[in-house]
């Protein structure tokens, strides 16, 4: 058994295998296990789930659920980085290569330039944006993500925004709806005047700004020190008919949001709770809802209290029962009755 190599669990922490479930259950349930019962699952070793009791080496201690988890995401995070920096290199290469040889006679609508073009740095983002600015005459669209919007963010594009003003260039803006709590959006927002329209959303997709439907910017890697600059009428149709989607199902800046129907539950709660419900860990919930992780776990602990839950499972079962485990839908009634508590009139 001691004998069984790793090849035969070909598996991360992710995902373990059946025998592998089992003892690292057992071990979390009473704090440690026999040293002979991992004899059959050295994956459990080898990915660091078990270690040596240090006051008793026969026992075996388990890594806590946490720590196994903040190891994946972090994992995660750093393979997404690394397909992100070679999608950039592949398309520098590319851009390289074509310029090697012969250029041949360009399509029409590449007329003003490459399809795509890497921008690395933020000088030259700012340039080519800059120059985007310029040209443009008609509309702009943009995709903001994160929270509360800084200062320093609002005022870095506030030139070329009051530029397009002058030219009554029509602004139309996706937030999340943590932004609506930003004084600064609020100000540049009364600035810019009828030029701008604002929405929000509980989460939107990554940075997006739309030139007149011709070119767009999108990010090339996390740290946003490089952008693609899109030209492709097929990119720029798709990106333009998934920011009106997101558009329509947006709420105004300037309209409340939506009552969820159960007293005592934001609609940021609301929103918490489809994501919890879908499985996801606090960390990437606060990520995809634009605010921080402690502010998104003071929210799941008024979920708790609202509705009764003593535990994370208990508060699964919770949410599924009174119906906050899919995206916000109205009220069917004027009451709603939360389990384990009194019924409460929807405000």
């Amino acid at each position: 058994m001691a004998g069984h190599g790793a090849e035969e669990h070909p598996h991360g922490a992710d995902r373990l295998c059946e025998a592998g479930d089992r003892v690292y259950s057992r071990a979390v349930r009473r704090g440690r296990v026999p040293r002979r019962d991992a004899d059959p699952v050295p994956c459990l070793l080898e990915l660091a789930l078990l270690h040596p009791d240090p006051d008793d080496m026969d026992w075996l201690v388990p890594t806590s659920p946490q720590e196994v988890m903040t190891r994946l995401l972090r994992g995660m995070y750093d393979e997404v980085s690394a397909s992100q920096r070679r999608v950039g290199s592949a398309v520098a290469a590319f851009e390289w290569y074509a310029g090697l040889g012969r250029q041949p006679q360009p399509a029409p609508w590449a007329s003003e330039g490459s399809a795509i073009r890497v921008l690395d740095g933020l000088a030259r983002i700012q340039a080519a944006m800059d120059e985007a600015t310029q040209a443009c005459t008609t509309e702009v669209l943009t995709v903001q993500p994160g929270g509360i919007r800084r200062e320093a963010e609002l005022s870095e594009g506030l030139h070329r925004a009051l530029t397009l003003r002058g030219r009554g260039v029509r602004m139309r803006d996706l937030y999340t709806h943590v932004a609506r709590h930003g004084q600064g959006l609020l100000n540049y927002l009364e600035l810019m005047g009828d030029a701008v329209e604002a929405r929000t959303l509980d989460e939107v997709i990554d940075r997006l700004i739309l030139f007149d439907r011709t070119v767009a910017f999108i990010p090339a890697n996390t740290d946003r020190t490089m952008a693609l600059e899109l030209r492709h009428p097929a990119l720029i149709e798709y990106l333009v008919t998934v920011f009106e989607r997101l558009w329509r199902l947006a709420i105004p800046l300037t309209a409340p949001l939506p009552d969820t129907g159960i007293e005592g539950i934001s609609h940021r709660e609301q929103s918490i709770a489809a994501l919890l419900a879908e499985g996801h860990q606090d960390a990437v919930i606060a990520e995809r809802l634009g605010i921080s992780v402690r502010t998104c776990r003071a929210h799941i602990a008024r979920l708790s209290e609202t509705l009764g839950a003593a535990s994370r499972t208990q508060l699964g079962v919770r949410i599924a029962q009174v119906g906050l485990d899919g995206p916000p839908r109205p009220p069917v009634s004027p009451t709603l009755s939360v389990p384990g508590r009194e019924s409460r009139t929807a405000r």
